[in-house]
């Protein structure tokens, strides 16, 4: 997988987020892979070889967690 630039984050979340939620880019969650906390907007964006994207953890790609691995981080 290759690593896309997005340049305005805070749209390619609302248009590509797998459940369709608004996710704030302040929002903190941590990554059930990793248990890295980080800000939302941290997320990085990789290119499969189908052309498919995936949102996914900011220790991308040593960690393999994508939006769907992400929980709330409460405080």
């Amino acid at each position: 997988m290759k690593e896309i630039e997005v340049k305005d984050k805070q749209q390619y979340l609302r248009k590509n987020h797998p459940f369709g939620r608004k996710l704030g880019l302040e929002e903190r969650k941590k990554c059930i892979h990793c248990d890295l906390v980080f800000l939302a907007g941290d997320y990085k964006v990789f290119k499969d070889r189908n052309g498919d994207e995936y949102i996914c953890c900011p220790n991308a790609p040593e960690c393999e967690g994508t939006v769907i691995d992400w929980v709330d981080v409460e405080g």
